[in-house]
């Protein structure tokens, strides 16, 4: 059984994890770590098993065969620096907190193939786990590419509060409370009014930029587009991010132009894999909220461009936590 540390074991992506391990097989054993002083001491349960959540210091993470970083980007720094002692521990970093270290490689087990991935140094110091929206575009686009050579596409991407972890929920609902309840809205995230919106841009005071969220799928997808393997050489979409009012989940609207007419049958049997679920036409398209706790992602509303023939477009949707934790999941049974 290798010990497993997970740092932010209450976070919304560390919840997902322990929720991954705890309901399928295999022999990761973790060790809960608290991201934050307070959190430290609590009892929680990993699965049936009744667990005490330990404090964020070198003993906590000393012996462990890899450690998640699934908490603040304070607690991941400092998570670094502990492990830095730990030459025999290998970094798997969930929130690209650690993604400009030179020593860093993006990682995507569901995309990466079997020969690639039997060629990955699993022993660099940090994995860290590609943006959940590229993971799902690559698995997209390459499969459908293998299937029809694609000529250009062109996608947009909705993004939901909790990719800003539970603060972002929060703050989603608080402004919806305070809104119906003519009161002032609070906006420490998105630093502008998210309730009842669509952003194409966040406010000025903003912690993050949604165009450097931007940037970053952009540049995941990238690399992940350019993995050896099926569906290799998929030319780069453009891509717009925008924030959605919702909580979980991710979807998108992707038009996709074809060398060649396509054919809607061919496409929808063709999409379908362990990690792709198609709805046909005879279904209701994916939602975010069907697809909440669901692996992979969910493809459907598949029709005809009306004024291209050669041209498709799809919906898809994706849990991001979930596909998260489950590529961050695959690294670690790697390394055992």
């Amino acid at each position: 059984m290798s010990t497993i540390a997970l740092v932010g074991s209450d976070t919304l992506l560390g919840r997902e994890i322990r929720d991954i391990v705890a309901t399928s097989e295999g022999d990761l054993s973790l060790r809960l770590v608290a991201d934050s002083d307070e959190a430290a001491g609590a009892l929680t349960r990993v699965g049936d098993e009744p667990a005490v959540v330990g404090g964020l210091t070198a003993l906590s993470l000393a012996g462990a065969r890899a450690v998640f970083l699934a908490g603040s980007a304070e607690a991941s720094r400092k998570a670094l620096e502990l492990a830095a002692d730990e030459p025999e521990t290998t970094i798997i970093d969930l929130t690209g907190a650690a993604e400009d270290r030179p020593d860093a490689r993006l990682r995507a087990p569901l995309v990466e193939s079997t020969e690639d991935a039997d060629e990955t140094d699993y022993e660099s110091a940090v994995q860290v786990i590609a943006h959940p929206a590229a993971i799902a575009l690559a698995l997209f686009l390459r499969r459908l590419h293998s299937i029809e050579a694609v000529r250009a596409s062109v996608i947009q991407i909705f993004a939901p509060a909790s990719e800003h972890g539970t603060e972002g929920v929060e703050e989603l609902q608080g402004q919806t409370v305070s809104l119906l309840s003519f009161k002032k809205l609070p906006h420490a995230v998105f630093d502008t009014q998210l309730s009842f919106s669509m952003l194409a841009k966040y406010g000025e005071e903003a912690k993050v930029a949604l165009e450097e969220t931007e940037l970053r799928i952009e540049r995941h997808l990238a690399s992940l587009l350019a993995l050896p393997g099926a569906g290799e050489g998929v030319p780069m979409p453009s891509l717009r991010l925008i924030q959605a009012p919702v909580f979980h989940g991710y979807s998108f609207g992707a038009w996709v132009e074809f060398e060649a007419d396509p054919n809607l049958e061919t496409l929808e049997s063709g999409l379908v894999t362990g990690s792709i679920e198609v709805r046909g036409s005879e279904f209701e398209a994916p939602t975010n909220v069907g697809q909440a706790g669901q692996s992979g992602i969910a493809v459907g509303a598949i029709s005809p461009d009306r004024n291209r023939p050669e041209a498709c477009w799809f919906w898809l949707a994706a849990d991001n936590l979930r596909l998260t934790a489950e590529n961050g999941v695959a690294v670690a049974r790697q390394l055992v």
